[in-house]
Order: structure tokens, then C-alpha cells, then sequence
């Protein structure tokens, strides 16, 4: 704009033959390209997404928010306008044109970058994104060089690392959050160490998969260990099924064996104190108590028998009421 302004103001000042034309008009226009010049030259303007880092002669002098702000001309002060609410965004593993993302394509794989080498000695093909802001724009500006390249790099020596100290099964399956969030860590802590002024948001894994050479391979391993997996917790819960029941009728038989047992206990006690009072009353009269016991026993026995009984006038007495007598 400044340039038309003075491509103008020099057709109006001079003519075809050099002669010089004064003028208002000529006036204004040179008062008002010589404020557009001074604005341009003692002011600048930050955006909302922005925040403007000024250097005098080299050395940070000041930070200004939004806004329109006044400064000294170049070269005595420079201003740098990094974007601290923008989220970049680094990819590894795999590059994503403008065209792939609009039509939905699948991104192009980078093997250099991707192929890592599991604990277990095992190749895993991994791709992931890693989402970054600045922090503080004075260490992003002025400790390192070319941030992005330093991010992707710091990226995938995290990556790397933690891919190594891992079996390749838990990568695979269950362990992608716990391996995001120590890459996560891991580059933090060296961005720190660093000074780069970068805070890392998120790492996303977006592809882990074995290498294409063995991957059929690497699912039928994945699917017997899903099979095993499944029949393992079968077998737990019939064994937690079974056990409890099993459990439970030992305890019903112990608990049986010993009221059993408590009950043979107590007849045998009644038995021996019943001897032990018949043996007493024996030793008191011997002869009543032997015809009492055999009139008992012959009750005891008759009561089931089948009984006939006998005319006087015919036959023989049925049984003799008569005990025996006791042997000398």
C-alpha cells in the first residue's frame, strides 16, 4: 500500500518534464504517506491468538498482549508474533496430505519411522500424532532450532524408548493408553530438559499393528490367545460354581457325622449308666432282679411272636413261667 502511495505522489509531484508542481493535494497526500509510514514503522499489531515477544537490539525486552502496541523502527526493535492458542499438530509413522484429509483417504505410511523394535524382540508398525502448544514463546523462540523437527524428533525417540522396554502382546491389545501416556511423559520431560517452551497435550496411537509380511500370522496368535483367555474364565466360573457346593455338602456331612457321632456318644453313656443301675439292684437281690430281667426279656420277645394259646385239658404248658435257676 505504501509503495502505490508513493508511485502516486511522485506522478503528482513531477511532470513529464521534470518540473516540480506544488499544490494541497500534494501536501496531503505527502502528510498522509508520511503517517502511514510512521505508523507502520512505531507500531504493530498482535493478534488474539498471538502474543508479540519485542527484542531491542537482540535481547527481549518485552511481551505485549493483543493489540495495537508502539515500538522503535527497525533495526532497533524487532517483534515476533508466535501463536500460543493454536494446537500443532506432529505426525510419525505416517503422512497426511491436504487432498487425503478432504477426500477421507488413508494416510501415506513412513516404515523409516514407524517399524520399532519391541522388548521381546519383536517389529511392530506404528503410527501415531502428538499434539503440541507453545508454552513459553521467549525458550520456543530462541532455545531451539526449527521447533516442529525437534517435536517430531523428540516424538520418536519417546516412542521408541517405550516401545522397548515392552512386549509386543500388551501393545497390541490392551496396553495402548498406558503406552500413550508414558510417551506422553517421556517427551514432556525431555522438552523440558531442553528448554523448549512446548507443552505436549496428547499422544495418539492411530495404528499398531506387526509388520505386513507376518501380520496374518500375528492374529492367529492374537486369536488363540483370545480363545485361551475365554475358556480360562469359563473354567473359573464353573470352578467357582462347583467349589462352594462342594464346600457345602462337606460341612452338611461333617456336621452330620458329628451329631452322629454325639448321638452314638450319649446312648452308649444311657446304656452303661442303665447297666450300671441294674448291676447295682443285682447286688441287692439277686433272685428278683434275674426273674425280672427274664420276665422283661421273654416281654420283649413274645411281643412280636405269634402266640398260640393251649387248652389246659389238652397239652403241654406253652412256656415255662418258671426262670431258671441260677447255676452254683
Amino acid at each position: 500500500m505504501l509503495q502505490a502511495l508513493g508511485r502516486r505522489m511522485r506522478k503528482r509531484l513531477f511532470r513529464r518534464r521534470g518540473t516540480y508542481l506544488p499544490g494541497p493535494a500534494v501536501v496531503v497526500l505527502a502528510v498522509a504517506s508520511a503517517v502511514l509510514a510512521a505508523l507502520h514503522a512505531f507500531t504493530f499489531h498482535v493478534n488474539p491468538d498471538e502474543v508479540g515477544v519485542v527484542m531491542r537490539f537482540g535481547i527481549v525486552v518485552r511481551q505485549e498482549p493483543a493489540g495495537l502496541h508502539l515500538r522503535m523502527p527497525y533495526p532497533i526493535e524487532e517483534v515476533r508474533l508466535p501463536k500460543l492458542t493454536r494446537q500443532n499438530i506432529i505426525e510419525v509413522g505416517m503422512r497426511t496430505s491436504a487432498t487425503t484429509s478432504s477426500s477421507g483417504g488413508s494416510a501415506a505410511s513412513v516404515r523409516e519411522e514407524g517399524m520399532m523394535l519391541t522388548g521381546d524382540e519383536n517389529i511392530v508398525d506404528i503410527s501415531f500424532v502428538v499434539y503440541w502448544r507453545i508454552q513459553d514463546p521467549v525458550k520456543y523462540l530462541f532455545s531451539i532450532r526449527r521447533p516442529g523437527d525437534t517435536v517430531k524428533d523428540v516424538a520418536e525417540s519417546a516412542m521408541r524408548e517405550i516401545v522397548g522396554q515392552s512386549n509386543v502382546q500388551p501393545i497390541l491389545t490392551d496396553a495402548r493408553q498406558k503406552t500413550e501416556q508414558a510417551a506422553q511423559q517421556e517427551m514432556q520431560e525431555l522438552l523440558d530438559r531442553y528448554g523448549a517452551g512446548i507443552h505436549v497435550d496428547h499422544v495418539q496411537l492411530l495404528k499398531v499393528d506387526p509388520p505386513t509380511n507376518v501380520i496374518d500370522a500375528f492374529r492367529d496368535v492374537q486369536a488363540a490367545a483370545t480363545d485361551r483367555q475365554t475358556l480360562l474364565n469359563e473354567a473359573m466360573a464353573y470352578a467357582g460354581r462347583v467349589v462352594p457346593e462342594a464346600g457345602g455338602d462337606a460341612e452338611r456331612i461333617v456336621q452330620g457325622a458329628k451329631g452322629y457321632r454325639q448321638q452314638t456318644v450319649a446312648e452308649a453313656d444311657g446304656q452303661t449308666m442303665r447297666f450300671g443301675k441294674v448291676l447295682d439292684e443285682y447286688k441287692k437281690a439277686p433272685d428278683v432282679t434275674r426273674t425280672r430281667l427274664y420276665l422283661e426279656t421273654m416281654e420283649r420277645v413274645l411281643s412280636s411272636a405269634d402266640k398260640i394259646i393251649i387248652d389246659s385239658n389238652i397239652v403241654v404248658p406253652f412256656i415255662s413261667l418258671v426262670p431258671p435257676q441260677k447255676q452254683k
